[in-house]
């Protein structure tokens, strides 16, 4: 495993002013017409971060799985300072920097990228998912525990059953049962792929438990390495 440290990109946002000015900029490059990879094909990548809020440390892992088998190719961490205060909406200028530096640090082509979070589901429809998305040009998407500030109706109890996540009439993810009988994930979009797709990557990833193994692996991957980083 490859451990890097974290540069703060030259211009990254110190304001919430700025922040938000940013996110309008990216936004409008979000690509949401392309299907994107088929699910069990190719790699792909869970990535997540974890946070020593007393030295202010963040650390972000990204662990890649051979799509077809789930197995694990290649991990990497990243460690650094945490670059923007929390704020609300603007979580992503917090994570941005170290994720992309694990993913840089991968052996290999990440593939699709699934964040422990949102994409379009975000109030100004522009999550960690897309924000990674724009920057780094791969195929994204955010699977997250909670359904944030959106509503939704209860998906059937079967898996792979589903409903949408609203922001009033507008569609911005959907509720997924990955188990049955398990409550469920809500799945969006980040970049370049569908809201099928990215369901159906979520639940070929999700054979036995209700996250993700990419989640699961970076979780424990980026709680491992924070907890070094104290030894």
């Amino acid at each position: 495993m490859t451990t890097t440290t974290v540069r703060i990109p030259a211009g990254w946002p110190a304001t919430e002013e700025r922040a938000r000015t940013v996110q309008d900029e990216l936004r409008g490059r979000v690509v949401l017409d392309e299907p994107g990879p088929p699910p069990g094909t190719g790699r792909v990548t869970g990535v997540d971060v974890a946070y020593d809020d007393a030295r202010d440390v963040v650390v972000a892992a990204a662990v890649v799985l051979d799509a077809a088998t789930l197995d694990v190719v290649a991990e990497s961490t990243a460690v650094g300072q945490v670059p923007f205060p929390y704020v609300p909406g603007l979580l992503a200028f917090r994570e941005v920097p170290a994720v992309m530096a694990a993913l840089e640090a991968l052996p290999c082509a990440p593939g699709l990228v699934v964040c422990d979070g949102y994409g379009l589901a975000h109030p100004r429809r522009f999550g960690l998912a897309s924000h990674l998305g724009v920057l780094t040009g791969l195929p994204t998407i955010g699977v997250a525990k909670n359904p944030f500030t959106f509503t939704h109706e209860e998906p059937g109890a079967p898996r792979g059953s589903s409903s949408p996540l609203l922001a009033g009439e507008e569609e911005v993810g959907r509720a997924l049962r990955t188990q049955a009988g398990i409550k469920p994930v809500f799945v969006s979009v980040g970049h370049r792929v569908s809201l099928e797709t990215a369901c159906a990557h979520t639940l070929h990833l999700a054979p036995r438990f209700r996250l993700p193994e990419t989640t699961r692996h970076a979780d424990a991957l980026c709680r491992r390495a924070l907890k070094a980083t104290t030894a």
